[in-house]
């Protein structure tokens, strides 16, 4: 076989090669096959070339869509930008809506910055490293204010530490934005409403941290940087 008749014949390949590249549509197609049992909310292209996102109501996985039959569990950060890049959750949208007037202000620490016009409900554990980083977006915004409610899922001891603490609310701030452990004592007992919290968020269909709850009563689930919160937070403020 000649050269050119070598280069005619790949060169035919090409445009199958490219097709054959799952879209989208193709992947969960793909997936709802192979898993009947699962649910399959979305999936979505990420950065990465060939690795899609993949929401099963609030769960979500990574596949490459080369290998459809692994699921890496967990959530994309960009470590250059310094931000995460897992999309919202296709089950919040479905979420019934939350009337913030109607939670328990006595169990959330709450923060009011500026004139505080702007309101906005955490979900939120301490130990949980998604939570610190939204945690460090939301104190570069201004006329805010904020009621966390903490959610002892991985770390009851210190969820207890903070509450406990002589200043919750700024134990809280050091521990969450800086790691600072100096106002902590992981022995401290006191009453605290951590319990009543999880009754909470069980009612509501929280299960997942962080999740946000806006003023229009619509809720997001993940970290989000500071330039989304703002976004969100002009949609819903009058």
């Amino acid at each position: 076989m000649t050269g050119i008749k070598r280069l005619l014949i790949a060169a035919s390949w090409l445009p199958a090669l490219v097709a054959a590249e799952p879209t989208e549509e193709a992947l969960l197609e793909t997936l709802r096959q192979q898993h009947p049992a699962t649910s399959f909310s979305a999936v979505r292209p990420t950065p990465i070339p060939g690795l899609f996102e993949v929401w099963m109501r609030d769960n979500v996985a990574y596949v490459a869509a080369t290998a459809p039959r692994y699921f890496l569990f967990g959530r994309l950060f960009d470590t250059q930008e310094l931000r995460e890049l897992t999309g919202p959750s296709p089950a919040a949208a479905e979420a019934p809506l939350v009337d913030l007037s109607q939670l328990p202000t006595s169990d959330a620490l709450t923060e009011q910055r500026g004139q505080g016009q702007r309101q906005l409900v955490v979900f939120s554990d301490p130990a949980c490293p998604y939570c610190q980083a939204l945690e460090r977006e939301l104190a570069t915004l201004d006329n805010l204010h904020v009621r966390t409610y903490l959610l002892p899922f991985l770390d009851e001891a210190l969820a207890r530490a903070i509450w406990c603490a002589a200043a919750p609310l700024q134990a809280w701030q050091r521990w969450m934005r800086n790691a600072d452990e100096r106002d902590l004592n992981r022995d401290a007992q006191c009453d605290t409403p951590l319990q009543r919290n999880l009754a909470l968020a069980e009612r509501l269909g929280v299960n997942s941290t962080p999740t946000l709850i806006w003023a229009d009563g619509r809720r997001s689930v993940g970290a989000l940087d500071a330039e989304q919160i703002e976004a969100r937070l002009r949609e819903v403020t009058p």
